[in-house]
Formats: structure tokens, C-alpha cells, sequence
């Protein structure tokens, strides 16, 4: 069955590839993006700013009006910051908080009562394996998706009743644009911070990581998949054996003993 798709962030990365493929497969894909940039002749794409209330329900009402449904909403879009948690420039915080959180929250809300009224659909939300464990000097990336993790849990519950299912995708590094637009929203620091040494030397690990990681494409068609899936589950970790290994050990280990294999990883002293 072809449905109606949202998806959010499109212009490259997870979006672009998912957006590309979900087209492909015969589905009414709508995409948004918060600047002009090309898109695919197959998918129709609408300007949203997730900062933004009015843009939200502008690009809910233009799908519904033209559709009369949604069938899936994959909320991928989203932003990183880092730095330490005492110098990090709040407007980076707020705007992490304002795009990946609340922005995510509006949007769903906007779009729930047309599932109600429908009878049913799919949201995916775009956690991270840091929404499962926090991660340094990435402290608020990982707050926001913490948020994302027990909002989804909450709200699985709440719409079970109406036929609405909710997925948290999970993933780990992944080779995108993530460590280019990061340096876009780093705290400042400089030889007199007392983070400096520690922060630059965990940051290369980081983009290290991110640039080894599987391309866009590997989620990509994961989420197709999901989208066509008739009972998803709850939740896909998308990530290297090593990834999904700290995530079961996360849980199994002593707090302590976990934090030594982090912090050995990042070469916290």
C-alpha cells in the first residue's frame, strides 16, 4: 500500500537518501527543508523551520489540504552541538533544545489528530545511541534525545488506542554532513579554557568515528523497510556490532565499570 510521507530534513544525509527512496517505491513523499536547495522531481517539498510554530502547522495544513492524510510522519531532522557543558554558548543549547526536542514535539502534535481522525499511522522519531547513553562533550545532543526517548515511550502508550504507532531509530556513527555542521555550533575555547586540551582531543575521536561510520544509504533503506512494515517495532538500533555491544552493556554492567569503558574510548584522563 502506498501511503502519504512527512519527513523532515531532507537536504541531505538520512533525509535525502530516505525521502529518494520512499519516492522511488511509489509513495507521496513531502519533504522539508529550511533553505532552497535542489531536490528530486519525485518528492514535493515544503519550507519548515522546526523553530518556528506557524511554519509547523503551514506545512501540516498544505499536506493535508492537497492529501487529506498522513500516513507516516519520520521526524529526522535535527542539529548537533558540542563542547563542554560549562562554556557551551547557551544559544547553541537553546537552539539544540528548539530544533531536536520541541520542534519534534510541535510537529507531532500537529499532525496526531489527523491520524486520530484517520484511524491510525506511523511516526518514526530519530533518537541516537546517545539518547541511550550520554556522551562527553556532547552532553546536550544527548539531553535532546534522551527527551526524544521517554517522549516517544509516553506517547506510544497514549495513541495505541487510535492505531498509531511509534518508532525510535537508533542510530550510531554514521558518514554525513553531522561533523561539518557541528563545527558550526562549537563552544569557543582556546589554550585558557580549562577544557581545551580534553575537549579537542575527544572531539577528533568523535568525527573520527563519524567518518569511518556506514553511509546515509544503510539507514535509508532500513527506514523504507519500516515504513512498509505492517508491525514495526519498537525500536531499530542501526549501528556497528561494537555500537549495539555498548548498548547491551550499558545496561548489564555496573554505572562505574561502564563510564571506565566510555571514558577509555574518548581518552578521558
Amino acid at each position: 500500500m502506498k501511503k502519504v510521507v512527512l519527513i523532515t530534513g531532507i537536504s541531505s544525509g538520512f533525509g535525502k537518501q530516505t525521502a529518494e527512496l520512499l519516492a522511488a517505491e511509489g509513495h507521496k513523499v513531502y519533504g522539508t527543508v529550511r533553505r532552497d536547495v535542489e531536490i528530486s522531481s519525485a518528492i514535493t517539498g515544503l519550507k519548515l523551520d522546526l523553530t518556528n510554530i506557524d511554519s509547523i502547522r503551514q506545512a501540516v495544513l498544505t499536506i493535508y489540504e492537497k492529501e487529506g492524510r498522513i500516513d507516516v510522519l519520520i521526524n529526522n531532522a535535527g542539529m548537533h552541538t558540542g563542547g563542554p557543558i560549562e562554556t557551551s554558548l547557551f544559544e547553541n543549547i537553546k537552539l539544540q533544545m528548539d530544533t531536536n526536542f520541541f520542534g519534534m514535539v510541535n510537529l507531532t502534535r500537529e499532525v496526531l489528530p489527523i491520524m486520530r481522525k484517520q484511524g491510525g499511522g506511523t511516526i518514526i522519531n530519530f533518537s541516537s545511541i546517545g539518547g541511550l547513553m550520554g556522551l562527553p562533550f556532547q552532553a546536550f545532543y544527548s539531553a535532546g534525545k534522551f527527551a526524544i526517548e521517554g517522549f516517544s515511550e509516553a506517547l506510544r502508550m497514549e495513541v495505541s488506542q487510535f492505531n498509531i504507532k511509534i518508532v525510535l531509530i537508533n542510530p550510531g556513527d554514521f558518514h554525513t554532513n553531522n561533523s561539518a555542521n557541528r563545527r558550526n555550533f562549537l563552544a569557543p575555547t582556546n589554550a585558557n579554557d580549562p577544557y581545551n586540551e580534553q575537549y579537542l582531543k575527544t572531539l577528533a575521536i568523535i568525527e573520527k568515528d563519524e567518518a569511518s561510520g556506514w553511509g546515509p544509504q544503510v539507514l535509508a533503506k532500513k527506514l523504507v523497510r519500516i515504513v512498509g512494515c505492517k508491525n514495526p517495532r519498537q525500536r531499530y538500533i542501526i549501528a556497528s556490532f561494537e555500537q549495539k555491544l555498548a548498548v547491551v552493556l550499558k545496561y548489564i554492567l555496573p554505572g562505574k565499570l561502564f563510564g571506565m569503558i566510555l571514558e577509555d574510548h574518548y581518552k578521558i584522563k
